[in-house]
């Protein structure tokens, strides 16, 4: 059986408009973040280092200097190490083949040429004693005479030991006779009495490039080839950068946002527009003592805006701004997050004043201690490290860190305290007017109908954020664009908000007639008690037609404006709405189906809350429960927690729990019974039409009901007078005027 969906406002402090279905899915909206331009660290500002700034800049001693990177001073070892290989091969490269001495090579002269003396030839003695060679060199042709030294072919033939013995081969060779050149041309003479007509000088260079080209040929390739290994090494993931900083520096002509592009959280905004105007003129606050804060935390709910305020104060302060999130500070080794922690420090230090912004801070700054492997993992190494950074024996000055997070209850409290995070900026929920000034931000270009009032779409979307906002405008343009219509109207928003909280409709679904006046029983039943009690939001609209991931059906009601506060009875008519489905079910069909699950989940949590959190039962304004659960996050809650009441107080509360479900159980049963009439009359009307809304609502139940409204308990007195009060009992028949 597919579960059915009811809609009711949470009951926390902050109420929005939601849809969750029973099988407790919900629709979640985030936000995206446009594309950051990336540098590495040592680029520098022009605005960030002129003369004014240069005088604000902290001078750093030799003793906080740190050593350049491992990987950068391998690579220019193996650059020296390649320029030398490549000197050597250059020197060696022109002595190629056997070496001849030069009194042997004149014996060979004295021969003959091949030509006059084809078996000119000698023998002489080369290698060590341990291995020895009788060698016959002849055929001596191709002579190149040099200043230094004699080359040209000779054949070479392997005399003893015979093992070698191959024949002979021709083969290049060299013979050194430097400190002989100065013969009077002796060696030239030579060879021309002994018939040597293939002889030339060696050329002399013309230059020092004709001698040297070649070389530096070869060692300029040889940069490039390790410019590049090093870059390649240098890289994000790769292993020279392991212990690297992983933040990304960002100018502010880059980012293209600015405070102005921020709505809906103007507070928010008056307090980072304090932290630029002090980067931008430091004078006016230090003349009376004041100092730049060295932190500020952004804290709120996810979509409400954080990363964008970051965004607006790269775009507002004309300094360098580094950004990266918690999580790249997180590896598997310990020791490389709190190198990574150090190595952005560096990097900020030496473009400070500067802004270093960590997006997720409670990837990094958890709570020490609670980690199950102790208290040298890398996570807390990396805490420890931050933490010394931000304000320890050498602080840095100069360098303000940002941070956001949407689970500050979980940051160590030696990170939130003041001389680390000086400030805790609250980006919370914007209001009705924050709603509207956001919506004007994102339909700038989106064109809209004349009839659009963006104060009623901010009436309509109560506890949206502006991740929320931002995606419903787009939701209705695309309906607009999808009916080719040339303007979004009021419609394709009311339908976005539809879309956004409970998902896309699914008309094509086969439903059989049996499930189909089921579910249309159940919403009736959920949507005529909301209209029957006090205390509850107006239904805006009911349906029958599935929706979303597994409803079958769901009943939207919209609050009339923000609350931030929920009373008792308020508490107890959304549990009375939630059973309603159920106990329609069980009034009409006598039967019980799976279709209540998120249902009965949701009222039971709401009376385990008035029991444990509010006070609000028999067993007095005490709270049982130590909360877990995150402020921002809606079912965030860290397990393990110790329980501070007994085994007895347990059971009592288990037995609150069960006469408030009760009670209200016994009310909503009231309310369908008086009503019966009218329920058939609106599951009727459901099974016909499939949606309702609130205007047609209310016109079958009117018509359908003979007696005034109905409200359970109206005839007794309040609950809520103290035992001393005195209940004056009133008369029905007396008139009015004489009471």
């Amino acid at each position: 059986m597919a579960p059915f969906i009811v809609v009711n406002s949470d009951p926390a402090a902050c109420v929005r408009t939601a849809v969750a279905s029973s099988s407790g899915f919900a629709a979640a909206v985030g936000c995206r973040s446009p594309k950051l331009t990336s540098s590495r660290g040592g680029v520098c500002y022009n605005c960030a280092m002129n003369e004014d700034k240069k005088a604000d800049q902290p001078e750093r001693r030799p003793s906080e200097r740190r050593p350049p990177q491992m990987g950068s001073s391998l690579v220019w070892y193996l650059l020296a190490a390649g320029v030398g290989a490549l000197f050597l091969v250059s020197a060696l490269g022109n002595r190629m083949g056997v070496a001849i001495p030069y009194m042997q090579l004149v014996r060979l002269i004295e021969q003959g040429s091949p030509e006059e003396n084809p078996k000119a030839a000698i023998e002489i003695s080369e290698g060590t004693d341990g291995n020895k060679q009788r060698v016959r060199y002849s055929h001596l042709e191709d002579l190149t005479v040099g200043l230094d030294e004699i080359t040209g072919t000779v054949a070479r033939e392997v005399l003893e030991p015979t093992s070698e013995h191959a024949g002979p081969k021709k083969t290049k060779f060299h013979a050194a006779r430097r400190g002989l050149a100065d013969d009077n041309n002796y060696l030239f003479q030579l060879l021309k009495d002994h018939g040597f007509t293939n002889v030339r000088a060696a050329e002399t260079p013309n230059g020092w490039w004709d001698q040297y080209a070649p070389l530096l040929l070869f060692t300029g390739l040889l940069v490039v080839f390790l410019l590049i290994l090093m870059r390649r090494f240098g890289g994000t993931g790769s292993a020279m950068a392991f212990g690297r900083s992983r933040g990304k520096l960002i100018a502010h002509e880059d980012v293209g946002i600015t405070f102005n592009d921020v709505a809906g959280i103007d507070e928010a905004v008056d307090e980072l527009r304090e932290v630029v105007e002090f980067l931008k003129t430091p004078e006016k606050f230090r003349t009376l003592g004041g100092r730049i804060p060295k932190g500020v935390l952004l804290v709120g709910p996810p979509g409400t805006g954080k990363t964008l305020l970051a965004k607006a104060i790269a775009g507002e302060a004309e300094v360098p701004f580094f950004s990266l999130s918690g999580s790249d500070f997180v590896e598997m080794f310990v020791g490389v997050g709190a190198a990574r922690v150090r190595d952005m420090f560096q990097q900020a230090q030496l473009q400070a004043p500067c802004i270093v912004f960590i997006d997720e801070l409670d990837a990094l700054g958890k709570t020490r201690g609670t980690s199950v492997v102790g208290g040298h993992d890398e996570r807390e190494q990396t805490l420890n490290a931050l933490l010394v950074e931000m304000d320890g024996f050498s602080s840095n000055s100069g360098v303000i860190v940002m941070a956001a997070t949407n689970r500050p209850e979980t940051l160590d409290p030696a990170l939130l305290r003041p001389g680390r995070f000086d400030r805790h900026v609250l980006v919370d929920r914007p209001d009705i007017r924050g709603r509207e000034a956001i919506l004007k931000v994102h339909v700038k270009d989106v064109k809209l109908d004349e009839s659009v009032e963006l104060k009623e779409v901010a009436a309509i979307t109560s506890g949206f954020v502006g991740a929320d906002l931002a995606n419903l405008v787009n939701e209705a343009a695309l309906l607009a664009a999808r009916k080719t219509k040339s303007a979004v109207t009021l419609e394709e928003f009311n339908e976005g908000v539809e879309r956004v909280t409970a998902g896309l409709e699914k008309r094509q679904r086969i439903i059989s007639d049996d499930e189909k006046q089921r579910v249309a029983y159940h919403e009736s039943a959920h949507a005529m008690v909301a209209f029957s009690l006090p205390n509850t939001d107006p239904v805006h609209k009911v349906s029958i037609i599935p929706r979303g991931l597994a409803a079958l059906g769901y009943t939207m009601q919209r609050p009339e404006g923000d609350r931030y506060l929920m009373t008792q009875s308020e508490l107890e008519s959304r549990i009375q709405v939630l059973l309603g489905g159920t106990v329609a079910e069980e009034f009409v069909f006598n039967d019980l189906s799976t279709g209540a699950q998120n249902d009965l989940e949701r009222a039971t949590e709401i009376a385990r809350s008035m029991v444990m959190d509010f006070g609000m039962s028999r067993l007095g304004r005490v709270n049982y429960r130590e909360s877990s659960r995150s402020i921002f996050l809606a079912g965030g809650s860290e397990p393990g927690r110790e329980r501070y009441h007994s085994e007895e107080t347990a059971r009592e509360i288990d037995q609150e729990i069960k006469r408030i479900i009760n009670e209200s159980l016994e009310k909503v049963r009231h309310i369908l019974e008086s009503r019966r009439k009218a329920l058939d009359a609106l599951a009727a009307a459901l099974i016909e039409k499939e949606v309702i809304d609130s205007e047609e609502l209310k016109r079958v139940i009117e018509a359908n009901s003979p007696s005034p409204l109905i409200v359970p308990g109206t005839t007794v007195a309040p609950k809520r007078l103290s035992a001393s009060s005195k209940i004056e009992k009133v008369d029905p028949e007396t008139p009015a005027a004489e009471r």
